[in-house]
């Protein structure tokens, strides 16, 4: 059987003097050796998508994280250098995606970057730099050259029992994560639940309550390991689980369709 096909919005990138659409290795990696599915870069684009083309050919939607953050025009606030930087194509083209997959009931994850433009896709607000408010842990990334090092396991999250992120995770309560990030979760959306925090109150996972299928954000990278670290696996397993059963879905559906057209 095929591998179901699993949409990336790509990031806006210079380099050497062109602009490039591009993914990091790592998200890609293991949607296609953990989640078992093929994924496929979107370009990103300020106008012009065809959203509901995409996701008509597609059975899983994975919004990765990035250097760029949401633009505060996005959620009603005015920008400030310290903000930055942008990605306004990657902004409009990722907030659509996650709205219309979401609506359609196409499996959605979303990481680091991901869980923030999730929260603002459905009419949340993020705060900036949260590590220079009183009583909140330094969350940003360390400064090493190892990759390795920089997304090392080291930060406690709290899961909560019976939420969504513990059935996939496989485990409730305290859980060890690479939670790497300077901005976050001020006001949760509607339509969202908080199912696991950070020390420092600070959200770490959530679901989309009112959602048709796996629909969760995360604020740490599983992806980055997720071939070694059970929970980061699990995750990906389960969002893999859910993208099968989406296509096996299109296809049976599809199927009745043809014989009923004779």
């Amino acid at each position: 059987m095929p591998k179901p096909i699993v949409a990336i919005p790509a990031d806006i990138k210079e380099i050497e003097g062109a602009l490039w659409h591009a993914t990091p290795n790592q998200y890609a990696k293991a949607a296609l050796h953990v989640a078992q599915a093929m994924p496929i870069i979107v370009p990103a684009f300020e106008d012009g998508n065809d959203i509901d083309g995409l996701l008509d050919r597609v059975d899983g939607v994975l919004i990765s994280g990035a250097a760029s953050n949401v633009h505060p025009s996005r959620y009603g606030l005015e920008a400030t250098e310290k903000d930055g930087p942008f990605d306004l194509a990657r902004d409009a083209t990722s907030l659509e995606l996650i709205r219309r997959a979401i609506d359609r009931g196409i499996p959605l994850l979303a990481i680091c970057r991901g869980i923030q433009e999730l929260n603002v896709a459905l009419g949340g607000t993020l705060a900036s730099e949260i590590q220079e408010a009183e009583g909140m842990w330094d969350h940003r990334m360390p400064d090493d050259q190892s990759r390795d090092v920089r997304y090392s396991i080291r930060q406690p999250v709290f899961v909560k029992d019976g939420s969504c992120i513990a059935n996939y995770l496989g485990t409730a309560g305290e859980v060890q994560v690479n939670s790497l990030h300077r901005q976050a979760i001020a006001k949760t959306a509607p339509r969202l639940q908080v199912e696991a925090t950070a020390e420092d109150g600070t959200v770490e996972a959530v679901s989309v309550i009112d959602g048709k299928n796996f629909a969760v954000g995360v604020q740490w990278h599983p992806e980055y390991w997720a071939a070694t670290d059970q929970p980061s696996r699990h995750l990906f397993e389960a969002f893999g689980d859910a993208v099968r059963a989406y296509a096996a879905g299109k296809t049976a559906g599809q199927t009745i369709r043809n014989i009923a057209a004779g």
